[in-house]
């Protein structure tokens, strides 16, 4: 009974070693069929989840380093014919860009000719919702308050563009995304001033004249109005 007992041990104990040593065999061997762990994403088409505040986010090493070495490998955007290179107007330049990507300085300078001659020619015919829509409230104010003394005085004002010779940026400043952008133009108007009688009493309704003028214009970078506001006006030399 004992050697029967004792047979019977070594066969069920040598079928479980052979048993262990065919799994061992199998085990961590790749056949092709088994699934990755992660989930497959198709290339730019997968959406970022946003994320709550208890969310719990592992950062990979080194990321809070890769950022600022992207920014510094950027190269400098030439701005030639806008700024001269690593002048107060490029850095300002850069500033914009950096709060809105879209900006674009050559735009922006053909934008303000345009805003330049319209303000110009609506103030001169006291277009006043054409002004409101173009000025700040206190260069809309001061605006107004010419109009009116004028149109007291029974007194109007022609103005005829010949030309816009000159419009360069001077000076941009970014401050909490509002950009403030200075432009120096130089214009070529005809320009009079009538009486009541229709009399010239100022300028002159035939000769061309040359005409220098500093505006700013500002704007929130990155809103949804697309329009600039001119918030300064000075005679320039």
């Amino acid at each position: 009974m004992q050697d029967t007992f004792d047979l019977t041990t070594i066969i069920f104990l040598a079928l479980a070693v052979f048993v262990i040593w065919r799994l061992r065999s199998v085990l961590g061997q790749k056949t092709g069929a088994e699934r990755s762990p992660f989930k497959p994403v198709e290339r730019g088409r997968a959406e970022p989840q946003a994320r709550s505040e208890g969310d719990n986010v592992v950062r990979l090493p080194g990321a809070d380093r890769a950022a600022p070495e992207r920014a510094q490998a950027a190269p400098a955007r030439d701005w030639r014919g806008i700024a001269e290179p690593g002048s107060a107007v490029a850095r300002g330049l850069e500033a914009a860009v950096q709060a809105e990507p879209n900006f674009d300085p050559r735009e922006f300078l053909e934008g303000a000719k345009s805003a330049y001659e319209a303000i110009m020619i609506a103030f001169a015919k006291g277009d006043r919702k054409t002004l409101r829509s173009l000025l700040s409230k206190e260069v809309g104010e001061a605006f107004e308050g010419a109009i009116a003394e004028r149109e007291r005085n029974r007194q109007t004002l022609e103005t005829t563009f010949v030309s816009i010779d000159k419009a360069e940026i001077v000076a941009v400043e970014v401050r909490n995304r509002v950009a403030q952008i200075t432009v120096r133009f130089l214009s070529n108007l005809i320009t009079a001033t009538r009486d009541a009688n229709g009399a010239v009493i100022d300028g002159s309704a035939e000769t061309v004249v040359e005409v220098p003028d500093v505006w700013t214009f500002a704007r929130t970078l990155g809103s949804r109005d697309p329009n600039w506001q001119l918030v300064a006006t000075e005679a320039g030399a």
